[in-house]
This record gives structure tokens, C-alpha cells and sequence, in this order.
């Protein structure tokens, strides 16, 4: 089948690890013919977010890639919310798509998806929506004027042509319904997941085994957090807390950019003893860290670290949210209620000196993790392929 991905709500980044980029990869890899119509929004340097050429090409995958430019007879200040395109009905009718993957809906330019979908009825449309009130509708401008009003036209106006809305959160599931008032029936969770391409399973030991000796920490209980970080994500928690943990056979694996107001923590890392900080990888890199490590440790803000840690079959500790326990899978994770230093020493010396609980965690982890957040899986579901 022919499968258009849109990405025209927010940032489109190549080489990441992002939803956007892994389904349509899993879907060519499937048989399917794929294109992808994108903003010009991304990340540059990867660190800051920000505007490339209007462009086509393509992308790691052997995916083609057309960047789509805003129109310009507005100001750019209302345009990149509103997220009118240029060029994007050409588009559709050059690829003759089967299916349109919307991710998220909030662009005005939809009409042109709506338009297209009434004019072909065998067209078939799927919609997720990666928006919460964690992430977004956080003041009233932009929950009851955004949201509310516009953004909700937009879900409204494709709503007729979906097969079906999926939230990638349990509290995007919500969202999706309370603010744009799509019926329940037609909305499902449409987890994110592990990125089974970019890692062995069979080799998993040996993968473990030379990452740890590369890092020297062999013979240590190894925690691992990382992505994006920003405040929210409190990482800079978590390193305190390693920073002044006496026992030196406790080491914490941080990867990832800090943005601006965080920027300190790389000389704070740099400066502890059992903190191993390594910057920005790749994402197979990350894969090879995550077996690396003992204990995955994300106590701040959801990030995809969540799922992929899971989907290798990594034990983990969660800050705990409203309908964001999706995670737990029957005793692969733990939550904490708050994130503070002595809810977080406690967890970590807990796992460490109580070796029959956390091996549990590790044998339900590797058993329920890696099959249920496989993402191979996951994008015939997204499409109803079984």
C-alpha cells in the first residue's frame, strides 16, 4: 500500500528516534511505498529548534522527505501556529495515497486532507495525538482559544474521514476527547515504542558486556537516564543525588543535550566521580546504552526514553503521572510520588541493596517489556494490519 505520514504539526527531525520518524521506517521495511510530508520545523545543531529550506529528499530510510513551506500572505507569527501550507494538495495527488497517518491534527491545512479524503473514498486516515495538559493547553490562550476553538475545528473538520484516533499516552487518549470532543469509540491508545531494527536481542550479552568494559564499569550497578534535558525532566535530581552517594560501585550514564538554562550540569558531571556524562547519540548508540545499564531512572516530564527503555526489556523508575502508567506491565517498573533527593536515593539504594526484588523487575521486564513495545508491532496496528 501506498502510506502518506504527515508530520505538518511539529517539528519533523531526521535520525531521530521520534514516533514520526520510526513508523513510516517500519512500514517501508513492511512492503509499503512511504513518503513523508513535513514542516520545515526541526531541530538545528541538535539542540535548539528551528527553520530549514522548503526542500524534498531523501531521508536514512530511503524514504522520500518534501519539506512543505507556510504560506507567506500572513505574518509567520500566527501562520506557524495555525500551520497553513503551501503545496501540500499537489502533494497528496502526486503519491495516490491508501492510507494518510496524520501525526496530530492541528493544522489548518487538514481541510486539504478532508478535501482529498471526500473526493476518494477508499482513502483510509489514521490520527494520533501526542498533546496533554503536561505538555500543552497549559495557559487560557492556548486552551480555550487554541485547543478549544481552532484546534478543535481541525480535529472536528478530518474527524468524518478517521478510521481511527490514537493517543500516544494514556492522557492523550483524554485529551483527544475531552478538548476536541472526538467520541470514544473511535479513539485508542497507540503506544510509543522500541525500535526493534536498530538492535539485536540476540546479541544483547555481548553488546552489554563490551559497552560496559568501553565505560569501565564492568563491575558496577549502573543507572542510566538521558534525552532531552531541560528542568522538567529533573535529571539535575537524579546527578545530586549520584554526586553524594558514598558507594563508588553506583554509576549514572547521562546522554543528551541540556539546553541553555541546564548547560551547567555538564561541568557538574564532568567534575563527579561516578557520573558519566557522554552528550548526544545516535540511535543505535542509545540502544547499546540502555543494555549497558542496570536501571533506566526518568524522574521528570514523559519522554520516548520511557518506552524504548522498556522495550528492551531495562527495569525502570518513573515519576508517577495522571494516566501515564501505560508503563507497567505487572512489576517491570517502579513510580515515585515525587521526585525529591531522598525519593530518589531511597529507590536507587533500594534496587541496589535488595538484589531478589530488583531481579524480579528484571526477569518481568525482559518478558512482557520487549514484546509488548516492539514498534515492527505496533505500526501494523496503527494501520489495522494484523
Amino acid at each position: 500500500m501506498r502510506i502518506l505520514h504527515c508530520c505538518l504539526v511539529n517539528f519533523y527531525i531526521d535520525g531521530y528516534g521520534y514516533q514520526e520518524n520510526i513508523l513510516p521506517k517500519m512500514h517501508k521495511l513492511q512492503g509499503h511505498d512511504v513518503k513523508i510530508v513535513a514542516s520545515t520545523e526541526t531541530y538545528l545543531d541538535n539542540k535548539k529548534l528551528g527553520y530549514i529550506q522548503a526542500q524534498t529528499y531523501t531521508n536514512e530510510n530511503g524514504i522520500s522527505v518534501t519539506r512543505l513551506p507556510y504560506i507567506k500572505y500572513l505574518p509567520f507569527i500566527f501562520v506557524k501556529k495555525l500551520r497553513i501550507y503551501k503545496g501540500l494538495k499537489q502533494e497528496i495527488i502526486n503519491f495516490k495515497p491508501d492510507i494518510i497517518f496524520l501525526h496530530d491534527t492541528q493544522f489548518i491545512s487538514i481541510r486539504t486532507i478532508s478535501k482529498y479524503a471526500a473526493d476518494n473514498a477508499g482513502v483510509r486516515i489514521y490520527a494520533d495525538g501526542h498533546t496533554d495538559f503536561i505538555n500543552s493547553a497549559r495557559n487560557w490562550v492556548s486552551k480555550n482559544i487554541l485547543h478549544k476553538i481552532i484546534y478543535r475545528w481541525c480535529a472536528q473538520r478530518i474527524e468524518p474521514y478517521v478510521q481511527k484516533f490514537y493517543g500516544t499516552l494514556p492522557a492523550r487518549v483524554n485529551f483527544i476527547h475531552e478538548i476536541y470532543r472526538i467520541p470514544k469509540s473511535k479513539i485508542e491508545l497507540l503506544e510509543f515504542g522500541a525500535d526493534d531494527t536498530s538492535f539485536n536481542l540476540d546479541t544483547r550479552e555481548n553488546t552489554r558486556k563490551n559497552k560496559r568494559k568501553e565505560l569501565g564499569v564492568e563491575n558496577h550497578f549502573v543507572v542510566i537516564t538521558g534525552g532531552k534535558i531541560d528542568y522538567r525532566k529533573n535529571i539535575h535530581l537524579l546527578i545530586n543525588v549520584i554526586k553524594n552517594i558514598s558507594d563508588r560501585q553506583i554509576k549514572l550514564i547521562v546522554f543528551g543535550t541540556p539546553d541553555d538554562k541546564m548547560n551547567y550540569l555538564i561541568r557538574d558531571m564532568k567534575e563527579a566521580n561516578n557520573v558519566i556524562y557522554l552528550g548526544w547519540q545516535n540511535t543505535t548508540e542509545i540502544y547499546n546504552l540502555l543494555f549497558a545499564a542496570d536501571l533506566g531512572f526518568f524522574p521528570g516530564t514523559h519522554s520516548i526514553l520511557w518506552e524504548q527503555a522498556c522495550g528492551i526489556g531495562l527495569p525502570c523508575v518513573f515519576k508517577k503521572w495522571d494516566d501515564m502508567q501505560h508503563v507497567q506491565l505487572g512489576g517491570n517498573c517502579i513510580f515515585i510520588e515525587e521526585a525529591s533527593d531522598v525519593t530518589i536515593r531511597n529507590m536507587i539504594m533500594y534496587l541496589y541493596e535488595n538484589k531478589e526484588e530488583y531481579n524480579n523487575m528484571k526477569t518481568i521486564a525482559e518478558q512482557k517489556g520487549i514484546p509488548h513495545f516492539s514498534y515492527y508491532e505496533i505500526a501494523k496496528r496503527a494501520i489495522e494490519i494484523k
